[in-house]
């Protein structure tokens, strides 16, 4: 009865079936796995915004990578601003959506070495080519605050590390980079600067990130396992289709031998 089941057509639909099952099975885990990530940064990021201020050197160092728990701490530095060996940072967006910069100046610290400074997002007026106009930070001796931050990355981002872009413009934040260029100690990660608040509001500062939201991770787990579950159940029904099918036309093509001879 069940012998269609050796057919080519159902052996290969046998066989995705049972491919998708553990697929699907994996999937779900995955995007679990993606909902504790979250929860875990929203809580990392809601205990360093909620910790004082302390200073970045006791949390950073030349070479070093950021401590996944220090994300987003607020730390301060004293130094002064290197306007001379500013960069922008390309193809940022800032909170309504619209395309520029990011501006990125070294700060140097009584110590000689330098903190990476993000300390905000200006609009590409003009040509990308050309380096935008930015509002100069306070001159002399200042402390600055910010968000501890890691290197950004190609496999982090998703954003490629473009080579050849026009002078003082580069498409990710690295001080192992900023290091060559400036030829100075340069502190591993940088900050997104809180304070002092710029004049004029530009530089436009960037805000605290959003932590309250977990996102739609772990509905979609449930949904892949649902999923999992299903394809076998649709298996069986086709399997119970086809024999019902194949029983049906077994019987029509019976009837015409049995009719009584001459009717």
């Amino acid at each position: 009865m069940y012998r269609f089941l050796l057919s080519r057509q159902w052996v290969i639909l046998t066989l995705v079936t049972l491919a998708l099952i553990p697929t699907m099975i994996k999937l779900g885990y995955w995007q679990m796995h993606r909902h504790e990530h979250k929860v875990a940064l929203n809580k990392v990021i809601s205990d360093s915004l909620a910790a004082d201020p302390v200073p970045a050197a006791s949390l950073t160092a030349p070479g070093r990578q950021i401590a996944h728990d220090d994300l987003y701490r607020r730390v301060t530095a004293k130094g002064h601003f290197d306007t001379a060996h500013e960069e922008v940072v390309r193809r940022r967006t800032n909170s309504d959506g619209e395309v520029g910069y990011h501006v990125l100046t070294p700060f140097v610290l009584d110590d000689g070495r330098v903190l990476m400074v993000n300390r905000g997002w200006v609009p590409a007026d003009g040509a990308q080519t050309v380096f935008p106009k930015i509002p100069a930070p306070p001159r002399g001796e200042t402390t600055v605050t910010g968000r501890l931050m890691a290197d950004q990355t190609t496999a982090d981002s998703g954003i490629k590390n473009v080579k050849g872009l026009p002078d003082r413009q580069v498409m990710l934040i690295d001080s192992g980079q900023e290091a060559r260029r400036l030829g100075k100690q340069v502190l591993g990660g940088y900050i997104e600067q809180t304070a002092p608040r710029p004049k004029g509001g530009s530089p436009e500062l960037i805000p605290d990130p959003e932590h309250s939201d977990i996102g739609p991770h772990m509905a979609y787990a449930i949904q892949w396992w649902l999923f999992s579950a299903g394809v076998p159940v649709g298996w069986a029904v086709l399997v119970r289709r086809e024999r019902r099918d194949r029983a049906a036309s077994a019987q029509a093509q019976a009837a015409p031998e049995a009719a009584p001879a001459g009717v």
